[in-house]
């Protein structure tokens, strides 16, 4: 190599020869001596940044050199295609050292899951909640199986840290961590981090405490993209003239088009293929098979499109891209940083992106989104709080896994990770209500917990998220995918026809077996519809800010289509009355007071808790009735206030039944709450005017406060 690399002299010849480096790249060379002194990192770098190497060279190196045996690195991915798009390049740098990698998840078959527990692999690739099924099976060994874990890499770390699957993955690891005897080397990989340093910590868990050396490590900056960006920002007004656009933009080029639900990239994948364009689907309610096939094709392909929800967001290979196309807007800076990243990979391409917005609603935050990115914000990524259903969940699991614990021991199991220190009260629940119970000292399974979780040896319990109760679609022997009861509430067996729509095709409904969970269906000419359960979405206060600023005439510094220009200069008209740059407007309305805060939905649910009335929030308003004064808005105890919780939201928490019902929902409310955002908002200047004079000027409410 050019400049020494550090790492192990075989590892270092096979990236030379093998690969045909002549270097390693930025994160790869710094990561080098942290990775190889055993710290704590988290490594950082746009997409295709080399992280996984950056990751895995020292490693290997470290197994070379220490001489480990036997199952010594766990590598963690969110995603099963993103294992499987992993394995055969993993497998072949091990290979260099003549050492073994395997993979498990859930769709990996009993065979090759004995063939690992017999012939233990040096790195397993695998995901949380397969790391939680080998702990409480009864066939997987695992005080064997984990003895030699050196090493854990977490790939996509911020997918984690933002979710319970999170707190989930830490606190499996800390069980294994028990198991193996020694601290386990953690290693997170992101290509979008906010807060890096928290994160860093966060990841770490117990090992904080243990004293060892931690350390970011970054190949460039990841806040902002260095090297020249192409952004264009059209409006197109709906999803079939977004499909006209694309089917004549770009041809003979690869294009990867994100949609933010599952219905809409069915929708827009119907439309392109009756616009004879080669279209391919990826979603997770697609079959293995279907999206395997899609993602293989879309690879080898050149003139093509592939529509995708945000599970492409991630790492998963599917070759050079040209175009990245976004219809209207991701929720994140940091998703469209992702986004963005799957493009300009090859010498002599930018990175570039189009967004498509097909409503006014979506423009607006596009455009906002653009803002933000121009400023180079990236979001914070912020663990969910108060993670008290998952320390019931942990407990139950500790009593599969050891058959028993201790009663007052079970907190070495997890010393150091500081929500199940505070697990003691969430104990006695479980112990009270029969969902464990103890005898001599030793806690055991309870019925209650077998009757609640029990179903199908105890799987329920092995995931940190609930799955939506979907039908399986079968053409013939064709497995296409997975559709919610919801699309087929209108199916009656006799009655007219009924189409679906999934993997981009329409289908007719011959038959559903609602037992089996299963739907027959066969070809159909015609457009079908689709359905999945959706809920509002969640703004962050600064996008839903940025929205205000928008329409207060700032302009993000990229190309704007025609169309833009006149959508933007529209939607400025329109909504002129419910945007002050002094401060919130309050429109006087015979319903009651609407209150335009721009603060985004947790604030202005917050600010409702706070006054104890009110209703209709939304990521930029709520009402209040008339007898709720300005005044009393400005005194709102938002430092205390929590938003109020549906009997139906808490029924919706996993595990919430394993809680004590007020636990529950203040574990949701506390979630929901933004007091900044709130606190910001109250302390922000009034301005209002009537609706019936919509057009008219502002006036102050001075008097009144």
């Amino acid at each position: 190599m050019s400049v020494e690399s550090g790492l192990n002299a075989a590892v270092e010849y096979h990236v030379v020869n093998s690969l045909g480096w002549s270097s390693l790249r930025p994160l790869q060379h710094a990561a080098v001596a942290p990775v190889r002194a055993g710290k704590d990192c988290l490594l950082i770098a746009p997409t295709a940044g080399g992280k996984t190497e950056a990751a895995l060279f020292p490693l290997l190196s470290e197994m070379v050199e220490e001489d480990w045996h036997g199952l010594s690195v766990l590598y963690i991915t969110p995603l099963r295609a993103l294992l499987n798009n992993l394995y055969p390049r993993l497998e072949q740098y091990a290979g260099w050292l003549g050492r073994r990698v395997a993979l498990w998840h859930g769709d990996v078959g009993d065979s090759e899951r004995r063939r690992i527990l017999g012939e233990r692999p040096d790195m397993l690739l695998t995901t949380p909640e397969s790391l939680e099924s080998m702990l409480v099976s009864r066939r997987v060994d695992h005080r064997a199986l984990f003895a030699g874990v050196r090493a854990v890499v977490i790939d996509e770390v911020h997918a984690f840290a933002g979710a319970d699957r999170g707190w989930h993955l830490l606190a499996v690891l800390e069980r294994i961590q028990r198991l193996a005897g020694r601290r386990i080397q953690r290693v997170g990989l992101s290509a979008t981090v906010g807060n890096p340093e928290s994160i860093l910590t966060w990841l770490r868990g117990s090992n904080v405490s243990a004293g060892t050396g931690a350390e970011v490590v970054t190949g460039e900056d990841h806040r902002t993209v260095t090297s020249p960006v192409d952004v264009t920002l059209d409006y197109v007004g709906s999803l079939a003239n977004a499909a006209e656009v694309i089917s004549r933009l770009y041809r003979g080029e690869k294009r990867l088009v994100f949609c933010e639900s599952r219905r809409r990239a069915e929708e827009l994948a119907f439309e392109l293929r009756a616009r004879n364009v080669t279209t391919f689907v990826s979603h997770s309610s697609l079959s293995r098979d279907e999206r395997q096939v899609s993602e293989r094709a879309f690879a080898e392909a050149r003139d093509c499109v592939i529509v995708a929800t945000s599970t492409l967001e991630l790492g998963v290979d599917i070759g050079d891209l040209d175009r990245m196309i976004q219809i209207d807007a991701p929720r994140s800076v940091a998703s469209f940083l992702q986004r963005l990243g799957r493009t300009g990979r090859r010498a002599g391409t930018q990175r570039n992106a189009l967004f498509l917005a097909v409503e006014s609603e979506g423009f607006l935050r596009a455009a906002a989104l653009l803002l933000l990115w121009g400023q180079g914000l990236v979001e914070p990524v912020v663990p969910p709080p108060s993670p008290r259903h998952l320390a019931a969940q942990q407990l139950l699991a500790l009593a599969l896994q050891e058959g028993r614990f201790g009663a007052t021991t079970w907190r070495s199991w997890w010393d150091g990770l500081g929500f199940m220190d505070e697990a003691a009260p969430i104990l006695e629940y479980l112990r009270s209500e029969q969902f464990l119970v103890e005898d001599q000292g030793m806690v055991f399974i309870g019925p209650r917990a077998e009757k609640e979780f029990g179903r199908r040896y105890f799987m329920d319990l092995l995931a940190s998220f609930s799955a939506d109760l979907e039908l399986r679609v079968v053409a013939g022997v064709r497995e296409i995918g997975m559709v919610s009861p919801l699309a087929l509430q209108s199916w009656k067996s006799g009655g007219p026809a009924k189409r679906l729509l999934l993997a981009g095709w329409a289908w007719r409904v011959e038959s559903v077996d609602w037992e089996r969970r299963e739907v027959v269906v066969s070809d159909a000419p015609d457009k079908g519809k689709v359905r999945w359960p959706s809920e509002a979405v969640a703004e962050s206060f600064e996008l839903a800010r940025a929205q205000r600023d928008v329409l207060l005439g700032r302009t993000p510094d990229v190309v704007l289509s025609r169309r833009a220009v006149e959508r933007l200069a529209r939607i400025r008209d329109e909504m002129a009355d419910v945007v002050d740059p002094d401060g919130l407007v309050v429109l006087e309305a015979p319903a009651g007071r609407e209150f335009w805060t721009w603060a985004g939905l947790r604030a202005n649910e917050t600010l409702i808790a706070a006054l104890g009335a009110g209703d209709g929030a939304d990521n930029h308003r709520f009402t209040l009735d008339e007898a709720t004064g300005l005044s009393d808005l400005r005194a709102a105890p938002v430092d205390v206030a929590l938003p109020v919780i549906s009997p139906q939201a808490v029924d919706g928490l996993k595990f919430s039944a394993a809680l004590a019902p007020e636990l529950a929902t203040a574990t949701l409310a506390e979630r929901f709450v933004d007091r900044s955002g709130a606190m910001e908002t109250i302390q922000s200047p009034i301005v209002a005017t009537s609706i019936s004079s919509r057009r008219g000027q502002l006036r102050r409410l001075g008097e009144e406060l």
